[in-house]
């Protein structure tokens, strides 16, 4: 994975988010719940990136919601949620859901069994490539509260080279936001294996108008508590643990979502 450095008012740096999908039959198998909400704090979340070949959106898209008809028609119980990258190279929907823990995998979802013809002939034809990610939720720097009618989040990615000081400044920074401003802004994971990225979070927002809202970046906030020494201090920790970084904003796709 390539990172390249941006900065926005909303995170501490931007970013986002491996093992190859053998078949599409895992496509839509993916496990429980992907709400936010915070009932299980070591919950993880199982996240499958798609790339659709080019001129082939809407067929993928008519393929996942045949697929959704069939796994409601065959009983099906999983929930996810499917998102639509705005930036970058290629049409991208990353599929996430939620797991509490590892055994969840060794499940077997039989309606998902039932509607792999579906896929194998209406969703795999049309996809260019698949990355899989597995990242665990870290809640002591992340937002307690789910943002209501949420539509857009903003995923900031991060590769790190020293991973102790890394966190040490995020649970610094990120707890002077909650006590500033009564919560976090965003949701972190720590990836789990792979080769990308290290660390994500997602900050959520209601729809692209709030992302116009005029908000203190989190540098700022963090200057008016603690100082410009104390903030260049960090800033400077942060910088020399950080190795790369990079950002994408993604949509809520609900018709392909299921939940």
């Amino acid at each position: 994975m390539k990172f390249s450095k941006k900065i926005h008012k909303h995170s501490i740096k931007l970013s986002n988010l491996s093992k190859t999908f053998l078949g599409l039959a895992c496509f839509l198998l993916l496990l429980p719940t992907t709400s936010q909400a915070q009932e299980n704090e070591s919950f993880m979340l199982n996240l499958t990136e798609f790339t659709i070949k080019f001129g082939h959106n809407t067929n993928f898209t008519d393929g996942v919601k045949k697929w959704n008809k069939c796994y409601k028609e065959n009983n099906g119980t999983e929930t996810w949620n499917v998102w639509n990258r705005i930036q970058g190279k290629g049409n991208v929907y990353v599929l996430s859901a939620r797991m509490n823990n590892w055994a969840e995998m060794d499940k077997s979802d039989e309606a998902g069994k039932a509607c792999r013809p579906v896929a194998m002939e209406s969703i795999i034809p049309h996809i260019e490539s698949s990355e899989f990610n597995i990242a665990r939720f870290m809640p002591d720097y992340s937002r307690k509260t789910d943002l209501e009618g949420m539509s857009i989040i903003w995923v900031s990615s991060f590769k790190v080279n020293n991973s102790m000081v890394f966190n040490e400044v995020v649970k610094d920074v990120s707890s002077t936001i909650a006590k500033k401003e009564g919560d976090n802004r965003g949701y972190w994971y720590s990836i789990m294996g792979g080769e990308g990225a290290d660390y994500f979070v997602s900050s959520p927002f209601k729809d692209f108008a709030d992302l116009d809202k005029d908000v203190d970046g989190v540098w700022k906030v963090y200057e008016s508590v603690h100082g410009k020494a104390k903030t260049k201090e960090i800033r400077e920790r942060f910088n020399a643990a950080l190795e790369d970084a990079l950002s994408y904003t993604y949509t809520l796709n609900s018709e392909l979502s299921m939940n």
